[in-house]
């Protein structure tokens, strides 16, 4: 491929021919460009699902319109890496959509790998080959729906579902042949630009207007995905502004989708982003829970509640969000954040499989029906900006398709196919990128504190940024403790989760030790099951995570990456060891002069 990036793809030949329209014909250009001998069979029955037999001088693949192209990528995967190919698979969940934050000027919302892949301007600006490239990377793993524009509908992007149909019919093009279909956001109270009074989803003016521009999108775009929403949430629009609920506002929507097919996906992420810093009484965490629980069984059967996997936004750890134990009357997908706003903006490595794998051990897989994730995507010449944040978006297809994935084995396999390393390189790198969560996390906040960043940029340590500011985020450090009670005592959080969970975090002796400070308050004095008091737990943490963070470049600067991943991560990897050297020294000395207790290591901390 004419690219100045490595992907985990290396082993396909020519860019994809423009005049390649169905998988299956994409599925035999790939094989043949790989060197791989199969014949293929589209049996549309099979839907995504796919089977592979030996035969005497090849493979017999077949698979439903766009299986045999998913097939055909693990034909050539198991080629590359000298394994055999799975007999048979099937996709758990039959939505797996990327959500893009791009705006229509070129920007990127929480973007950390360049300007957007889609527009500039104030219009489509888009690279037609790099398209198709994107769109091969995300059918190779199997993900089949991109949201290309932000939640946060800024115009002109509204017009994506108006003057711009056309080119988004041209988009949409690029990426059908390889099983992806495109989904807009969408603002709420777009009717009201367009001479209707009011977005009251319970007006009959307002239900028409959105029936009426479903059957103008669908007549341009007619495999769309649909809509996705951002509702009554940190300043956008609506129902809540006429007194309904989230189920009337999503089902007006949903009712002028479904003829055409379409789906609504709905985010759950609503809270009081005005909140009072002095009120005792409310915690953000409970938000999504409070507001959507009560009305399950009320939506209809096209509406996608997209929840967070934690009750927060991204931090380095959180619970698993209460709301997606409940609700069993509802389809609900879990949404994931591949950019890391929190989690090192794409500049510090952090592998997030084993993070999934947590997520997916404590919450049953069949609880969600869907599954989403913020993009990491942008137009650097590696799309990710980090090489290693590739590692990321692979896994998370892999994981959208089989939610039991191992994280190690995934990790490897992206290693395997991005990078010819010899054993013990690759042997480094995979436990390099296994380690890197836990890195991160020491030495930025760890048992389950969050928030302590930089206001607005969200990248390094700022430990009082957010703790009197209205958007419900604090943590309530003093001189003789830290952390927020949560259980049936305090503000009662724990009790929207199923019993056997309250037992698990209801006392600090049980509760595990990454998550202590979340659910308990505790005094520094109070002594962890191995011994060491809180205080010197959050000393250790944080002089570790920098030390564990030297190790890190010390393996890195021995690994033999190709040009230009080689510059690029050893560039990341400085500005990181100057992150982890900033954390650890201003958390150690925040926490050093609160609670005036001196380090039993006698390692320097600062006054």
């Amino acid at each position: 491929m004419s690219v100045k990036c490595h992907t985990w793809l290396p082993f396909l030949g020519q860019e994809i021919p423009a005049d390649l329209t169905a998988p299956a014909d994409i599925a035999r250009f790939e094989l043949e460009q790989g060197g791989v001998k199969a014949s293929l069979t589209v049996e549309p029955a099979m839907g995504e699902g796919w089977q592979i037999a030996k035969t005497e001088d090849g493979y017999a693949l077949r698979g439903g319109e766009s299986g045999v192209l998913y097939g055909a990528y693990q034909l050539l995967m198991a080629k590359q890496t000298g394994a055999e190919p799975q007999a048979e698979s099937a996709p758990r969940y039959s939505l797996r959509m990327l959500n893009c934050w791009d705006n229509a000027d070129g920007s990127v919302e929480r973007g950390y790998a360049g300007r957007s892949l889609f527009f500039e301007g104030g219009k489509f600006d888009y690279d037609p080959a790099r398209m198709r490239q994107l769109a091969r990377m995300l059918a190779s793993v199997g993900l089949n729906v991109l949201c290309i524009n932000n939640v946060n509908v800024r115009f002109p992007a509204d017009q994506l579902v108006n003057t711009w149909l056309p080119e988004l019919a041209e988009l949409a093009a690029i990426f059908r042949p390889f099983g992806v279909r495109l989904m807009v956001s969408i603002d709420y109270s777009m009717p009201m630009r367009y001479g209707v009074d009011t977005a009251d989803p319970l007006d009959e003016d307002v239900a028409q207007w959105w029936k009426d521009q479903a059957e103008k999108v669908y007549k341009v775009v007619p495999d769309l995905a649909g809509f996705l929403v951002k509702a009554d949430s940190e300043g956008r629009p609506g129902p809540f502004t006429y007194g309904r609920n989230h189920a009337e506002g999503a089902n007006m929507l949903a009712r002028a989708l479904k003829p055409h097919g379409g789906v609504l996906v709905w985010r759950c992420f609503v809270y009081n982003c005005q909140q009072d810093w002095r009120d005792l009484t409310t915690d953000r965490p409970k938000a999504a829970y409070e507001h959507y629980a009560y009305l399950d069984g009320q939506f209809e059967d096209n509406v996608i509640l997209q929840i967070k996997n934690g009750p927060f936004d991204f931090q380095v750890r959180e619970p698993v969000s209460p709301l997606l134990y409940a609700m069993p009357g509802t389809v609900k997908a879990i949404e994931f954040q591949l950019a890391q706003e929190y989690t090192g903006q794409q500049i510090d490595i952090y592998a997030m499989p084993p993070m999934w794998k947590e997520i997916f051990d404590e919450l049953p897989a069949d609880n969600v029906q869907a599954i989403a994730a913020v993009t990491n995507l942008g137009r650097d010449d590696n799309f990710t900006g980090h090489p290693f944040a590739a590692a990321n978006l692979f896994a998370y297809g892999c994981l959208a398709w089989n939610p039991e994935i191992v994280p190690e084995e995934v990790i490897r396999l992206w290693a395997k196919l991005t990078y010819a390393l010899p054993a013990d390189q690759e042997d480094a790198l995979v436990q390099l990128l296994m380690g890197s969560r836990r890195t991160y996390e020491k030495y930025t906040s760890p048992l389950g504190l969050g928030w302590m960043i930089y206001p607005h940029h969200h990248y390094g340590p700022n430990p009082g940024g957010y703790e009197y500011t209205p958007w419900g985020t604090y943590h309530k450090a003093d001189r003789n403790a830290v952390g927020i009670d949560r259980t049936a005592g305090g503000t009662g959080y724990l009790l929207q989760y199923p019993e056997e969970l309250q037992a698990k975090y209801a006392t600090p002796e049980n509760c595990p030790d990454e998550l202590k400070l979340f659910y308990h308050r505790l005094r520094y004095d109070y002594v962890m099951a191995d011994g060491r008091t809180l205080i010197q737990r959050i000393y250790d943490d944080h002089f570790e995570g920098l030390a564990e963070t030297q190790a890190m470049a010390e393996v890195l600067a021995g690994i033999d990456l190709p040009s230009p991943d080689r510059e690029v991560a050893a560039e990341r990897m400085h500005r990181q060891l100057h992150n982890a050297r900033e954390w650890c020294d201003i958390i150690n000395t925040f926490f050093h002069r609160l609670s005036g207790v001196e380090d039993a290591q006698g390692r320097t901390i600062y006054l």
